[in-house]
């Protein structure tokens, strides 16, 4: 959460605060880390739950 907070802060504020730049990139990390694995379960679990629904 404080890579989220830090970036809307420095969104809202035009750049003058700094953005902790470890905190955003594991944030950052985590994400891409969630939508790849999410991605790779929707591939896998398609073909399955489509017939269930």
């Amino acid at each position: 959460m404080v890579g989220v907070i830090n970036g809307f802060r420095w969104a809202i504020l035009g750049g003058e605060s700094q953005i902790y730049l470890p905190g955003f990139v594991l944030s950052v990390g985590l994400v891409v880390l969630m939508l790849a694995s999410g991605i790779w379960y929707f591939r896998k679990m398609g073909r399955t739950f489509a017939d269930v629904v």
